[in-house]
């Protein structure tokens, strides 16, 4: 077979055929997809086609590649790294992932396209795996509640730093960070810290509080030189002095030593990477941050817990959701919308499979290594107590042993000229100590710990007493056949994209193709350090690089950075880039940044954390900005407007016919125009926002680029800007090529991940993407997910009115249905009909987002005609069930939309009392409709869980 003949990928990944286009098409009532595009998007804004027939921008893309040839390419890209054994620590080690978890998590649709658990009906597989995560942090930990993980680390470290700023009431706006913590979290805290006003104070704690009022202090345990320290007569201190303590824990090294919450300590964070999750460059890993009970309310993102559905039965849930930043907006506690699902579900089941002896196990071994090491240096050995680091004392010896050691294929670290730190983790073996031991040139002596069932006294760590992990689901599970089978029935009681289309809106859940996932397993790309030498990397770096230049080509802008890893961080790094540059002008007072008042809230929420105060501007009836509004704002504020937040196509699905002149508005004061790249999935190959107006934009890979959701994460949002912004695009202390010192204009460039580049080991997830699909495929996915939105929006109008549209009747790549007449007439909601569609097998749109009693409805190009038309036939029917309770034939409270959804065992009852038949509860459209989706509980009861808050695995006895 040629090249030719082929398929082409962009087939495989677009649903609809040509034939289903035009039938779109006539619906929609447009002659072709570009006349669709000159309807729906401003004439002065749509790129043209240039004589080569590409988009303006895109002849810098590679030709489409097929699957074969992309997997070659990054084959090769993977075959150029150096897959060294990694001795550096700092955060990062290698671990051993088991096979049953990496085949049925990792590689499983089932588990990597499902979405955050907005709709808990048809997610309590998930939801029960995250709340294994949150057990499993709040037993190692020794505090009561943990949420349902953090971005990374250092970024956990930064929302432990603002919960206790909440949290002590009091002038105090200081923090006492220990200098024995890493440098990327030191970092992360310095960039998180200045627009709040926060001023970091570092000190050795060992010697207690420096002098003055301090709201808290942040303690690492080990330390970054691995040390470890009895952090407890410091935690009395501080309580003595009205400041918390957070403590940076290693989750592997609790199993043996005093846990933080025996220490006493209010807050505890850190990642759990070690527990299966390859290193990857640097991500994805699930953070983590836990606190005693009295402070649940101020944790920040996602927290999974326990309530009860209508028949009375346990059912997991999504707990305090009056947090989230799309509620709070300004006033929200943490500006993150997304957390590390697929990553913390793996850490979950990694602890699950080896349960509390089996990481008691692998901590022994691991500090047995390290404590041969300690015991051959010697005099060289600096701490007497550790975990898996010991740092030795070689004067003006560090590079010759890092040489040595490299030539030996093992990475160490390079703390100073005199100072090497190695750190043994689940991967190290009595060989690779040996060859360590080779590099400092000494011989092998007897370790302190030489007996295997010793437990370790002689180091005076092992000084754990409580028990951990002894909930059923960390002790049933040692066999491979009992874990497999677990995570089946766990995925069997979800609903992700490999049974059915995902139509929210905002969201767009697309295809993660097969070809773009495999490479993310290979080891080159998996076990790799964020801080190895840059030569044993070079196939990932040229990765980045592309990656770098098709994202610019594509958006229009001049510079992107990767190292935000979510959508929120890249929003976060692009306000400290224009606030950034209005300083270096010397226009430090413009403070002020322009939010629309439909934007979503995470806008508010990352301008409010970057120390600026949000103004916001009204929109029309029609849902557009209301650019009279605008101009009087940016008037009333003159000199003092930083920059104009703005979605687009717009957060009602719409393209505004104004977006020139709204920028402009903004521009012509000085101030900086931020366009949200959430749906960037409507532009790409037809406008580019770094042409039209924008200064910067966050781009969303788990979106527009196919990184796929995982359950609520990972994500990744590179931050995108024109070329006078560029100098403050984020930098790295660990990183040469990233510097985050001072530029020349006295402005810092912020650090907003713990890693350099972030996820980078999921980036060549895009990369496939990109080069599979080539300017021509990018294009047409625009096009494609845009005629199928308005598709929606012609065959549901007359059923559901779409609330907003363009110009020209159309709407962008989704449509908001509008119910609110409805609930009104019939008593019927957004809940019920959400609800309901579960029994008809489709997981529910966004509800009430942006706008109060709506659906948000997006397609995606991924879809088939066939699919979509599914869609639509269900909502139809779902209309008719609404006008037989508006008609009064079922009654508000006793219809087969308020019963839904409907499980097996609610249908199996002998007395069945309900104005419907079993048969239209279960099989509304006739049993061959689709392949039937049984929802594993019925509706839960949000409000009971909110006052019966429940965060970790409860007793069985609990529900007797």
């Amino acid at each position: 077979m040629s090249d030719q003949q082929q398929a082409r990928f962009v087939d495989r990944h677009i649903g609809p055929d040509a034939a289903a286009v035009t039938t779109m098409l006539d619906v929609i009532g447009v002659a072709s997809l570009d006349d669709l595009a000159a309807k729906a998007l401003p004439a002065g804004i749509l790129d043209g086609l240039a004589a080569d027939g590409l988009a303006p921008g895109l002849d810098r893309l590679p030709p489409a590649a097929t699957e074969e040839q992309a997997l070659a390419e990054l084959r090769a890209l993977a075959d150029a790294n150096t897959v060294a054994t990694s001795m550096i620590g700092q955060g990062y080690f290698d671990t051993l992932t088991p096979p049953v978890l990496r085949r049925n998590i990792l590689e499983n649709p089932a588990w990597y396209t499902a979405y955050t658990p907005y709709q808990p009906e048809i997610s309590q597989g998930r939801l029960e795996a995250l709340l294994n995560f949150q057990t499993m942090i709040c037993d190692l930990t020794g505090l009561e509640v943990a949420n349902a993980s953090m971005l990374d680390e250092a970024t956990a470290a930064a929302e432990a730093m603002t919960l206790m700023h909440r949290a002590v009431k009091g002038p105090a706006n200081r923090l006492a960070v220990d200098t024995d913590i890493y440098a990327q979290t030191a970092a992360v805290l310095a960039t998180r810290a200045e627009p709040l006003g926060i001023e970091i104070v570092r000190a050795d704690l060992t010697q207690g509080l420096p002098d003055g009022d301090f709201f808290g202090a942040i303690v690492q345990l080990p330390g970054a030189s691995g040390r470890i320290v009895d952090w407890t007569e410091l935690v009395s201190e501080c309580h003595e002095r009205g400041a918390l303590v957070a403590v940076g824990a290693d989750l592997l090294a609790l199993t043996l030593i005093t846990t933080p919450g025996e220490m006493g300590a209010d807050v505890a964070f850190g990642t759990s990477q070690r527990f299966g999750v390859p290193m990857g460059f640097g991500g994805p890993h699930a953070g983590y941050l836990a606190v005693h009970a009295k402070h649940a309310r101020q944790l920040p993102g996602r927290l999974v817990g326990v309530s009860v559905d209508a028949d009375g039965a346990p059912a997991y849930r999504l707990a305090l959701q009056t947090r989230e930043q799309h509620i709070r907006r300004d006033k929200a506690t943490s500006n993150i919308c997304t957390a590390q699902v697929l990553l913390a579900v793996m850490a979950a089941m990694y602890a699950s499979y080896h349960g509390a002896e089996g990481l008691t196990a692998i901590a022994r071994r691991v500090h047995s290594h390290a404590d041969t090491i300690a015991a051959a240096l010697g005099d060289a050995l600096v701490h007497d107590t550790y975990f898996d680091t010991v740092l030795a004392r070689v004067p003006g010896r560090a590079d010759d042993v890092i040489a040595a050691a490299k030539a030996n294929g093992i990475n160490l670290w390079r703390v100073d000229a005199d100072h090497v730190s190695v750190s043994c983790d689940e991967a190290t073996t009595d060989a690779h100590v040996a060859a360590v031991l080779d590099a400092f040139g000494v011989s092998a002596t007897t370790p302190r710990s030489a007996e295997p069932d010793v437990l370790l006294a002689s180091a005076d760590i092992a000084t754990r007493t409580s028990e951990f992990l002894t909930h059923p689901a960390f002790t049933r599970y040692r066999t491979e056949t009992e874990m497999m089978r677990y995570l089946r029935s766990l995925a069997d009681r979800d609903l992700a994209l490999d049974r059915t289309m995902i139509p929210l809106g905002s969201c767009t859940m697309k295809l993660n193709a097969a070809a773009e996932m495999e490479p993310i397993t290979w080891p080159e790309f998996a076990r790799q350090h964020p801080f190895a030498p840059a030569s044993d990397n070079p196939g990932l770096r040229r990765l980045i690089a592309d990656l770098q230049e098709w994202l610019t080509a594509i958006t229009g802008y001049d510079e992107v950075s990767l190292q935000p890893n979510a959508g929120s961080q890249g929003e976060y790094a692009g306000l400290l880039a224009i606030k950034a540059y209005h300083v270096a002008r010397g226009q430090a007072g413009r403070d002020i940044c322009l939010i629309p008042s439909s934007a979503h809230g995470t806008n508010a929420a990352s301008a409010a954390l970057a120390g600026m105060r949000v103004v916001v501007v009204a929109c029309r009836p029609n849902g557009d900005v209301d650019l009279d509004d605008l101009r009087a704002k940016v008037a009333e504020h003159a000199d003092r407007v930083a920059a104009l937040m703005i979605t687009y196509p717009s957060t009602h699905g719409v393209y505004e016919h104004d977006i020139a002149e709204i920028c402009a508005a903004v521009h012509d004061n000085g101030g900086q125009v931020y366009v949200d790249g959430a749906n960037l999935n409507a532009l790409v190959g037809l406008a580019r926002p770094g042409r039209f107006g924008g200064d910067v934009s966050h781009l969303n890979l788990h979106k527009t680029f196919c990184i796929p959701h995982g359950g609520g994460g990972p994500g990744v949002g590179p931050v995108a800007v024109r070329s006078h912004l560029a100098p403050y695009l984020p930098g790295h202390p660990l990183a040469e090529e990233l510097p985050d010192q001072a530029q020349a204009d006295g402005a810092a460039r912020p650090v907003v991940s713990a890693a350099p580049y972030g996820s980078a080991s999921i980036l060549p997830i895009t990369w496939a993407y990109i080069r599979m699909m080539g300017a021509d495929g990018l294009r047409a996915a625009s096009l494609t997910a845009i005629a199928s939105a308005n598709y929606i929006a012609r065959r549901l109008d007359e059923y559901y009115p779409v609330l907003y549209t363009g110009e020209n009747g159309m709407v962008a790549h989704e449509c908001i249905l509008d119910l609110r007449a409805i609930t009104k007439d019939t008593g019927v909601t957004v809940d019920d009909v959400a609800k309901r569609l579960a029994d008809y097998g489709f997981h529910a749109p966004t509800m009430s987002f942006p706008v109060a009693g709506t659906l948000m409805v997006e397609p995606t190009e991924s879809e088939s005609l066939a699919e979509v038309d599914a869609f639509c036939d269900a909502m139809i029917a779902i209309r008719a069930e609404i006008d037989r309770v508006g008609s009064g034939e079922w009654s508000v409270d006793d219809n087969p939309l308020r019963g839904a959804p409907h499980t097996a065992e609610c249908l199996l009852v002998a007395d069945w009392d309900h104005p419907y038949t079993r048969e239209q509860a279960a099989y509304p459209l006739g049993k061959g409709f689709r392949p039937k989706v049984w929802p594993p509980v019925r509706r839960i009861d949000g409000a009971y869980g909110d006052r019966n808050l429940v965060c970790s695995c409860p007793p069985v006895e609990a529900f007797a």
